[in-house]
């Protein structure tokens, strides 16, 4: 893959260079990161899924959908996906036949160690040319951003 970046941003973008400079982060961070699942045989997202079960199984498909923030019709297709490559279960709960509860199967236990390898060689690599003052204070500001345009997002008038 070529480096299509430049240090500058197209003109159309030059008066929110923050915004393309995150636009063009998180396009290579994912692109590099979806790389790494395919390895795992995943698909991106699927790992943010099995990451909220492997910290609580059993969770319905609605609390993984609030604790991913994914659309209901992304996480019912990665969970479809997943339950056919036996890494999980779906199953009606007891106390409604309509709520589906979601677990893991051995096959998706299996999968913490290699997806945290995962995430420690993402970082390892993310991370590399940054000191760890720096790493904080991306981070820090990375949820400043995501908190308010998450926030706005919740005060625009629905379109």
């Amino acid at each position: 893959m070529s480096d299509t970046t430049s240090p500058e941003p197209p003109d159309a973008a030059r008066d929110g260079r923050l915004s393309y400079a995150i636009f063009q982060l998180a396009r290579a961070h994912r692109a590099h990161a979806a790389a790494m699942l395919r390895a795992l045989n995943l698909h991106p997202g699927q790992e943010l899924l099995l990451m909220q079960l492997f910290d609580r199984d059993g969770q319905t498909q609605a609390e993984l959908l609030e604790r991913v923030g994914l659309d209901h019709s992304t996480v019912s297709k990665s969970l479809r996906r997943m339950q056919e490559a036996g890494l999980l279960t779906r199953e009606p709960a007891a106390h409604d036949r309509r709520v589906m509860v979601v677990s893991l199967t051995d096959a998706g236990r299996a999968l913490r160690e290699p997806i945290a390898d995962m995430w420690r060689t993402l970082e390892q690599i993310s991370v590399r040319d940054l000191t760890p003052d720096q790493v904080e204070m991306f981070t820090a500001c990375a949820r400043t951003i995501e908190k308010s345009v998450r926030d706005h997002s919740r005060q625009a008038p629905a379109e």
